[in-house]
């Protein structure tokens, strides 16, 4: 990353004047006046505005420096890197020390850091490091100690205990593609774990959302927690809480912005859920931390809900049941899934949100075959039920 640009005020006022503009319409005007640092301002504009929605807090402070694309890309967002915190005040006594080794862009670091006596930011790049350098006294981090070196190297050279530490190990191998597994992603911390967990009693791992939690809970040991976080119904982030005095069953919870729900493995396998052969006046589909979690047959139970068959994960009542971890709907109709059904429905209503959960097509396909257009008010369902019917259930928020 390059250096602040000598006429700063200058590139700070042109920033100001065009953050709401593309950034493709930027470029044009920059290539007019070839005293203003191009670069730096496309930079900075394009980062605002990725970041506006990401991490508002972020952009409501003035004069931060954004790293290049992927950092920004790759970052948490503001929801999830709050939880994070939440999560690691709930856990750690004190206010003792903690270590980010892997603090990319930092977003994570400015909230866990506020809770600890000394933070350290740990970077192998030097433009993150740069950036971390100007912008966290902006941010009002005053206890960061910003080091640029590898994570791990730092960690076995430290010589005073931490308290806390937090990875979010790169999921990119060297030629940049994505990869999920535990042991792909760098560092590794499957491979790591003796050593981190000897320098601090507690640490907190961010995984890749698509991981199976099965496969993670057997890669790593001493899970005392597991996080799954949502957020605008997709799953954003695979949380594993290490506690090196934990040998026992790790407590799972499901986040979303609604709130959690949390349980043991053992009450889901545990669980017998009602069945219903048709939906009732309710409909409750769960949330993206649910689906991923497996909680499947205590969504059901603890809400005193019917599933409509064992891999369907959808469930209905007949009285309304709030603080459902999901969504939840009114049935208004339902049909069988035959060409002349299905004919009829649309017939009615030829727009509406469909979702498919334990059928044998795809939402793509079922919409062209029964030429059901996208949006509306109605949102419809293609399932199966506990006899191995397939239904078409139509549906308004509830």
């Amino acid at each position: 990353m390059p250096a602040i640009p000598e006429n700063f005020a200058k590139e700070d006022a042109f920033i100001e004047a065009h953050l709401a503009e593309r950034v493709t319409d930027v470029a044009l005007l920059l290539s007019r006046d070839k005293a203003l640092d191009s670069a730096y301002i496309l930079r900075q504009i394009e980062g605002r505005q990725r970041l506006v929605g990401k991490v508002p807090s972020w952009t409501a402070v003035k004069g931060l420096l954004f790293p290049p694309r992927l950092s920004l890309e790759q970052c948490s967002g503001e929801f999830t890197a709050r939880y994070k915190a939440t999560v690691v005040r709930n856990a750690v006594p004190g206010c003792g020390a903690m270590a980010d080794l892997t603090g990319g862009f930092g977003v994570d670091f400015s909230f866990l850091s506020p809770l600890f006596g000394k933070a350290y930011y740990v970077e192998r790049q030097s433009v993150l490091c740069a950036a971390a350098r100007h912008n966290f006294p902006l941010l009002g981090l005053k206890n960061a100690e910003i080091i640029e070196a590898d994570g791990l190297e730092f960690l076995k050279d430290l010589k005073e205990p931490l308290d806390f530490i937090f990875l979010d190990p790169a999921r990119r191998d060297e030629a940049g593609a994505k990869t999920v597994l535990i042991e792909d992603c760098t560092p590794n911390v499957a491979q790591e774990q003796n050593t981190i967990l000897s320098k601090a009693s507690l640490a907190l791992v961010k995984l890749s959302p698509m991981l199976d939690l099965t496969r993670a809970l057997h890669t790593l040991s001493h899970v005392r927690e597991v996080h799954v976080v949502s957020e605008n119904r997709e799953c954003k982030e695979l949380l594993l809480l290490l506690d090196v005095a934990h040998t026992g069953e790790p407590r799972i919870v499901c986040a979303d912005e609604n709130g959690v729900f949390s349980f043991l493995h053992s009450e889901e396998t545990a669980a017998t859920p009602l069945y219903a052969d048709a939906p009732e006046t309710y409909l409750y589909e769960p949330n993206a931390a649910i689906m991923k979690a497996g909680a499947f047959k205590l969504a059901a139970t603890c809400f005193a809900l019917k599933k409509l068959h064992p891999n369907s994960h959808l469930y209905t009542s007949e009285q309304f049941v709030e603080n459902f971890p999901g969504r939840a709907f009114r049935v208004l109709r339902q049909s069988g899934c035959g060409k002349r059904e299905l004919k009829k429905l649309v017939a009615a209503t030829s727009k509406a949100n469909l979702t498919v959960r334990n059928f044998p097509e795809t939402v793509a396909n079922l919409r062209r075959r029964i030429g059901l257009r996208e949006g509306g008010n109605e949102y419809w369902f293609a399932t199966t039920n506990a006899k191995g019917e397939h239904l078409m259930i139509c549906c308004e928020r509830a």
